[in-house]
């Protein structure tokens, strides 16, 4: 990841599941969690958001906006929110601007073969705007509970 803990958080404004707009401007002043997986309705990225589903609550007592970001199309992130029943944001980013500012946008391999991917990774922004942790390459079972364990300690 080409981010560090500490500094700012790259600017982003991307349109996002139930008709919202999601935005470092918009969440000035909120800690917000951006969690960035590669596709929607895949095995492993449903797992991913059942979990931060399941902990909405738990977030929302902490004042803390969960954001997921793939480069899928609206129209399949509104199919997987409404299937998974989805309650926060998720937000398309089909030219990748965000996602690699981020440091989620790198080169994979597979059979031998280089390409690019998103790699499973979260980032936790501050009220001031700063990253207070990274969290790459994201194996995600327990994943939703050591990002609400982190939230709480921000206070």
């Amino acid at each position: 990841m080409s981010l560090s803990e500490g500094q700012n958080a790259p600017d982003f404004t991307l349109p996002a599941t139930g008709e919202r707009e999601v935005s470092l401007a918009g969440l000035r002043g909120k800690s917000f969690v951006l969690y960035f997986y590669p596709r929607a309705d895949t095995p492993g990225c449903t797992k991913e958001a059942c979990g931060f589903q399941e902990a909405l609550a738990d977030f929302k007592g902490s004042d803390v906006t969960i954001i997921g970001v793939s480069k899928d199309s609206m129209k399949a992130l509104e199919k997987f929110a409404a299937k998974y029943g989805l309650e926060f944001p998720l937000a398309s980013d089909p030219e990748v601007k965000t996602i690699d500012a981020y440091g989620a946008w790198v080169e994979k391999s597979m059979y031998g073969k280089k390409y690019m991917g998103i790699e499973r990774s979260t980032v936790l922004v501050d009220g001031a705007g700063r990253i207070a942790k990274i969290w790459p390459k994201v194996k995600v079972p327990g994943h939703a509970a050591d990002v609400l364990k982190a939230v709480r300690a921000l206070g």
